[in-house]
């Protein structure tokens, strides 16, 4: 498992709310095309995170425990298991092939037609076609639900985010 950061520019502004970038645009582009196109596909999910206002850091809201999130990803991570019981070496969604993932991840119409237009608008490439079904299917296992449906697909395409033009690439 990887999870990785970075700036999104040498001075760290780029597409900050209420800073403006330092650095110009051949330098936001040179700086972001160092990680390669190839290395970057593979990165499951990957999102923009812009700085949280202090009043929402210092709001006391209760929020969801850890303990709670933590009980649905092991409830996923059992469905996932008795998914691929009898299949030697894959035991979550991540680790399914293209000719598994064809089997246990199949689309209704209208979230094939979603997939399309994302994948035509966005620009992306077939290993991201894939790394969005496998993160649907996960959406989905945590909703425990028996198929992928739109809202799973959605989100999975919004943790593309940085696959958009509007950040550089």
């Amino acid at each position: 498992m990887l999870i990785a950061a970075m700036n999104p520019c040498p001075c760290g502004y780029y597409n900050h709310p209420k800073i403006e970038c330092k650095c110009g645009a051949g330098n936001v582009q040179k700086y972001l095309s160092k990680i390669s196109g190839p290395l970057f596909d593979r990165i499951d999910i990957h999102v923009e995170v812009v700085p949280v206002p202090f009043r929402e850091l210092s709001d006391a809201r209760p929020s969801e425990k850890s303990e709670t999130v933590r009980s649905r990803v092991i409830e996923a991570r059992q469905i996932q298991e008795k998914r691929f019981e009898g299949i030697p070496g894959i035991y979550c969604n991540a680790q399914m092939s293209v000719k598994i993932l064809r089997k246990f991840c199949h689309l209704d119409d209208a979230s094939n037609l979603m997939l399309k237009n994302a994948m035509e608008k966005l620009g992306l490439s077939a290993r991201a076609f894939d790394r969005i079904l496998k993160v649907s299917r996960t959406i989905a296992d945590i909703d425990k639900q028996p198929d992928i449906r739109a809202e799973h697909l959605a989100e999975a395409i919004q943790y593309r985010s940085l696959d958009r033009d509007n950040w550089g690439r």
